[in-house]
């Protein structure tokens, strides 16, 4: 997608709509995922790192040649922006050094006006540039991978261990897909449970833990577990084969639950190829800013029981997990987890133009469909 054209400008104010649609339904109240436990609290903040992130591609694109994203697959820019981006922000300090600062830029504008009597191209794409730059700068964009953070801490009261909630980010290189895990974890290590546990089997109110942590918040294994995260986040294995092998590499760290957002495909008319039907139908919707569609995957794989540890003369064994698998439905056998919702968010009038077409039921079968229209979110639909 060339940077100059008005699909760029178009596919970035559709993106952007979708995004703040996404951000304004996980923050509400109300949102089915903001009661279910702490996803929609604990993505937010990853949906805002994604509209920083396009914030920073659409300057790019000022000085930029191309602009290129998965058309056929996930409607997301292709991952070697992303990468981009990261490999930018790691020298932005230094090229920033290097530039004019905003105001020299600007009166090199006015004066090539004035004397040149043309349009300042050059200083503009340089200004673009900076404005990139310390954006980019800041840091808090969603990068290949968002190191893990642990944001709540308690006991279990049957096992007496302490537990931790800690989620990390991955941009998929394959399928150019942001994805958010969340894992509840329970430490064995007798250090941390004689620190954090009370002798009645709670948590010592005495340690002050200030949430959130960055990394698993047990010392020993937060390097550790930083490297696990970042090589088992890959979106082709799934919820199950990561939690199997989480618990395979920690014998002290117990996995009861995986959850995993999969955020996309994204639909954008006339811009995104990967269904033909949505795109013939929102092709017809008036307004063009209005004719797309967001779709996300809840993935979640839980620990059904603990196989306790076997010690013997020759050999032994930790504890190990027996996750569920819900074998009795294909598609969550097929994306090795216990529990899947998909969702759709749709602006009102692609809604009503797939609807009219009669294809609503067969594009939106099976999921949880999200109807923005204004300031107002409908579900249920």
């Amino acid at each position: 997608m060339s940077s100059k054209s008005g699909q760029a400008e178009l596919y970035f104010q559709s993106i952007r709509a979708a995004l703040n649609g996404l951000d304004r339904f996980l923050a509400e109240d109300d949102s089915p995922l903001y009661k279910h436990s702490l996803i929609g609290r604990t993505v937010v903040p990853y949906v805002d790192r994604l509209m920083r992130t396009f914030s920073c591609w659409e300057h790019r694109i000022g000085f930029a040649r191309t602009f290129r994203i998965s058309r056929a697959e996930s409607g997301f820019p292709a991952y070697q922006h992303v990468l981009e981006l990261e490999n930018d922000r790691k020298r932005a300090k230094k090229r920033l050094a290097e530039m004019p600062d905003a105001d020299a830029l600007r009166s090199e504008m006015v004066d090539h006006i004035l004397r040149e009597r043309s349009f300042p191209k050059a200083q503009q794409e340089r200004m673009a540039e900076r404005v990139y730059l310390e954006a980019i700068g800041k840091g808090d964009i969603f990068r290949p991978f968002v190191l893990p953070e642990t944001i709540r801490v308690s006991v279990n009261p049957k096992t007496r261990r302490p537990f931790y909630v800690v989620h990390w980010g991955a941009f998929d290189g394959s399928q150019s897909l942001p994805m958010v895990y969340m894992a509840v974890v329970e430490d064995s290590s007798a250090e941390l449970g004689r620190m954090l546990v009370t002798e009645e089997g709670g948590l010592n109110e005495n340690i002050t833990i200030p949430l959130p942590v960055e990394g698993l918040l047990n010392p020993d294994f937060a390097n550790p577990f930083d490297d696990f995260a970042k090589k088992n986040s890959a979106y082709s294995l799934t919820p199950a084969t990561i939690a199997n092998n989480l618990d395979q590499d920690f014998d002290e760290i117990h996995p009861k639950q995986l959850r995993r957002f999969v955020l996309g495909p994204f639909y954008s008319a006339g811009i995104t190829e990967h269904n033909s039907q949505v795109a013939d139908i929102l092709a017809k919707v008036r307004q063009p800013e209005h004719a797309w569609l967001l779709t996300w995957t809840i993935q979640e794989v839980v620990s059904i029981a603990e196989q306790p540890a076997r010690r013997g003369l020759w050999s032994s064994q930790p504890p190990r997990e027996e996750f569920h698998i819900d074998t009795s439905d294909l598609e969550a056998t097929r994306q090795g987890v216990s529990h899947y919702e998909k969702h759709a968010l749709v602006p009102h009038d692609a809604y009503q133009a797939l609807y009219a077409s009669g294809d609503a039921d067969s594009v939106f079968g099976g999921y949880n469909v999200h109807v923005i229209s204004g300031d107002q979110i409908t579900s249920g639909i």
